[in-house]
């Protein structure tokens, strides 16, 4: 990392998980206090922010990649399935956890999914339980929780709600994660991430269509902080973390893309006033732990690394 490119590389990836953590707070900034819709801001992030990364892929990558997974029948369904019940699901799932609680307990719940993954591989006999699997999960359940508790049995610190829908958005992250390989060693990231949101998007619209918002009657500082989630919380920080990856590790960027948890955290507590236990300060550190812990440990050559935020 000591080169320019690697310092580069450090800088885009950290920024890119600060991003991503920052605007789960934005979101729920927008659903407290201007009265945006769960259903309408996930249809117009997706968008928007899908057609970007397109143009992306345009101007800077290999541009026959765009049209060309669709021109493969397999793919293109493999695609369609990963739209809707990963792309979609993910986002939808989390953001519907930010309006019943907060962004920092939605993000680490949503960080669970590593904690998914090992017990289906295990399930289905693709991989062995190993002694560090144990202290990963392990450290996952006990800061899963300290953090919706508080350390008291009696009663949560945390919304139903909120955590029915961020543990389903853990389990949509873990689908997501693992159905999206075969994809991802064909095409590029920004195609299918790309097509995916833009699909998801199109799903969605039919229940509430980007176009039906009052922009007009909406504050300037509202429209900054749709912005910001939109371009800067989603677009910027996934592209960033795709370009880190052409100058580190995936190892390098998982680990500094723990980051993201940390900032919605801080930004919650710091600048929404949340309330935050002691208990769920070490709850919240579990978790982060087992991120890095599953970051650290080595991946078999056949799988691949992705990290695709919030």
């Amino acid at each position: 990392m000591d080169s320019p490119a690697g310092r580069r590389g450090l800088f885009l990836v950290i920024t890119g998980a600060i991003l991503w953590g920052i605007s789960g707070t934005v979101a729920k900034k927008l659903f407290q206090h201007y009265a945006i819709e769960v259903d309408w801001l996930v249809t117009t992030r997706l968008l928007v922010a899908g057609i970007l990364l397109l143009a992306v892929q345009l101007f800077t990558k290999d541009r026959s990649q765009i049209f060309g997974v669709w021109k493969n029948r397999k793919a293109a369904l493999r695609l369609v399935i990963f739209a809707l019940f990963g792309t979609l699901a993910v986002q939808y799932t989390y953001m519907a956890s930010i309006q019943h609680g907060n962004a920092a307990v939605a993000t680490l719940l949503q960080y669970l999914a590593p904690v998914m993954i090992i017990i289906y591989l295990v399930l289905r006999k693709q991989a062995v339980f190993t002694r560090q699997d144990l202290v990963t999960v392990s450290l996952a359940l006990v800061g899963c929780f300290l953090l919706l508790t508080n350390g008291s049995v009696s009663q949560l610190s945390v919304p139903t709600p909120a955590i029915v829908w961020g543990v389903l958005s853990g389990v949509t992250l873990a689908f997501y994660t693992v159905y999206a390989v075969p994809l991802l060693k064909q095409y590029d990231s920004l195609v299918i991430v790309g097509w995916g949101m833009i699909i998801g998007s199109a799903a969605l619209s039919f229940i509430h269509p980007p176009w039906q918002a009052d922009f007009a009657g909406m504050p300037l500082e509202a429209f900054l902080y749709l912005v910001f989630v939109i371009v800067f919380g989603t677009m910027l920080a996934f592209w960033f973390y795709i370009e880190s990856l052409q100058t580190l590790s995936p190892k390098e960027s998982s680990l500094v893309g723990s980051l993201e948890p940390l900032a919605a955290v801080l930004t919650t507590v710091l600048w929404l006033k949340e309330p935050f236990g002691y208990f769920q300060w070490i709850g919240t550190s579990c978790i982060i732990g087992m991120i890095l812990l599953v970051a650290l440990k080595k991946a078999p050559s056949n799988q691949i690394n992705i990290n695709i935020g919030s």
